[in-house]
Order: C-alpha cells, then structure tokens, then sequence
C-alpha cells in the first residue's frame, strides 16, 4: 500500500494517508478529514517554512553585509579619541561614539543569532578589523610613525572600540570582543593590548587609572585615596597630559601597564619588585612634584614606562 504525507487540519498531526482513501480520521484527535484537505495543509505548511528560510536566509545576508562593513568603522571612524580621552570629556564622546555605531552593533548581533558556524562569524568580523588596521599601515614604512600609528590604533581600540562592542551587551558582546584582541595581539605582538569597559575606564579616572602606581601603593598598605596617588594623579591630568607628547606617554602608560602588573603580580617576589618601583621611580618623582620640578619627573616618568616595558613585555 501507498502513502502520502498529510497533516491533519484540526490539530496539525503528522499524518501517513493511505493514497486510495478519500477521507480517514485523524489518529490523534480523532477528527474525520478529507485526504485532499490534510495534504494541502501539509503542502501549505512547506511552503510556509521554504518561504520563512528564504526571508531568514536575504536578512542574512544583508545583516552579515552590513556588520562586515561596519565595525571596522568603530575603530577607524571615531572623534579625535586622543582628545576626548580626558576627564569630563570621556563619557560624553563615548555616548555619542556608540550610538554612531548601534546599528552595527545590532547587525552583529543578528548575524550572530542567526549563524550556524558562530565561531566564523567572529572570525570573519575581527579579520576586518585587522584587514582594515593592516591596509592603513601599509603606506608607512618607517618604524617611528608606524610603531606610532598602530599605538594610535591601539589608544582607540581600548578605550573606544572595545568598550562600545561590549557596551552593546549581546551575546555576541564578549566573544566577539575577545577574538579581535586576539587577532590584534598576533598581528601585533609588540603592542599588546588588553580588554575593558566603558565603566571599567571612565572609573578609572576617579579610582584605580594609575595602575602600576596603584599596585605599588596597594602593596605598600597605602589606600586608593592616598596623598601620593592623589597628587600623582593630578600630576598626569592637569600637568603630563597637557605637555607636548604628553599624551602620547599617558597612551602608551595605559597600553602596558595592566599587563605589566599582571605579570609583576604572578611573581612570588612581587613586593620586592613593588618596593623598588616605589624606590626607584615613584619617590623620586612625588619630591620632584613637590618642589614643582614637573619637567624632571615627567623624565623618571617616561623611564619608568620604557624600562618596565623592556622588563616585562618585551
């Protein structure tokens, strides 16, 4: 005997129909239907779904056209990021910076949702990103500008980019982030840069920013509100930060030092090496701010950033 695949009208059963029987009662419901009937509900219920995968299938693609054109644009279409990254101008050019870019985001997200392959999709997106970076480097050929370029690059990849992809909170938030610093630290090793969030670093310009001071004072028992990170402090924002290059070095400070003091603080002789940072650079520079000798401390200053990248990165 022949059947045909049928559904039942009534209470949409899947139903095997004897081909030579006109009319047969539904084995889960218990209604009589016409065969006729229970095969064109079928038949509709197919192209219902062909018609759905189709639609799924052109927001797809138009979703995934759109997310790959756009976050390369969330790091290489910001505001003067170097500007902006100060206290009482940060947050607000963040705000705006983000909402340039939600419809990127929300693109991602979709394109995210929907894939079957999500690690491809991560993958392709954060390869745009670095495809991007790597096509602007390339014109450049002397290593000063371009060893400054990319730490341009890196200034706006941490406190713009990456915050605003995780300031989204989807879940392709996190991953995704994650898997373009770790393209961006293989294709550029020698910058490596970490991540953060938007209330990780507008925070941080009231509480832990200075983060191997911080370390230091921390282990030496000092609280975060103490006279020497305070008046440091106040030292990068109203006197470091408008000098010329001075915002280049407080850049390229906030590149390496969170991963300077994670790798200081996997040492089982990490206080050792917290005392003499504190002896050795620190000190030296809090008497300098104190007898108003800003230009010298801005020197032990510098020396403290090259010297403890060559330790500890490099």
């Amino acid at each position: 005997m022949e059947f045909i695949e049928g559904k039942c009208p009534k209470c949409q059963g899947v139903l095997q129909i004897p081909r030579d029987r006109d009319k047969i009662i539904c084995m889960y419901c218990g209604e009589e239907i016409e065969t006729a009937a229970a095969v064109k509900q079928e038949e509709s219920q197919k192209q219902a779904e062909a018609e759905k995968k189709k639609k799924d299938e052109r927001a797809y693609e138009r979703d995934y056209q759109m997310a790959m054109e756009g976050i390369p644009q969330i790091l290489f279409n910001m505001d003067q990021p170097l500007v902006n990254f100060k206290k009482g101008l940060y947050e607000g050019a963040f705000r705006k910076h983000y909402m340039q870019h939600i419809v990127t985001l929300e693109a991602i997200e979709s394109v995210y949702q929907m894939a079957e392959d999500k690690d491809s999709v991560l993958n392709d997106l954060s390869a745009a990103v670095v495809d991007k970076a790597r096509k602007e480097l390339e014109p450049i050929t002397r290593k000063g500008p371009r060893s400054q370029k990319i730490m341009d690059f890196n200034m706006g990849l941490v406190v713009f980019a990456i915050p605003t992809i995780l300031e989204y909170k989807g879940e392709s938030s996190d991953p995704l982030a994650d898997r373009i610093l770790e393209l961006w630290n293989q294709e550029f090793p020698q910058h490596h840069v970490g991540k953060a969030s938007f209330a990780d670093i507008n925070g941080g310009f009231r509480r832990k920013f200075c983060y191997i001071t911080t370390a230091v004072c921390e282990s030496l028992g000092k609280p975060d509100d103490c006279y020497e990170l305070t008046l440091l402090r106040n030292y990068r924002d109203q006197y470091l930060a408008n000098q010329d290059g001075g915002d280049a070095i407080i850049k390229e400070y906030y590149d390496i030092a969170p991963t300077i003091v994670k790798r200081i603080n996997k040492r089982t002789d990490r206080r050792e090496v917290y005392e003499s940072i504190w002896e050795q650079y620190l000190s030296p520079c809090i008497k300098l701010i104190e007898e108003d000798k800003n230009t010298e401390c801005q020197e032990i200053y510098s020396k403290m950033v090259r010297e403890l990248q060559k330790e500890y990165l490099f």
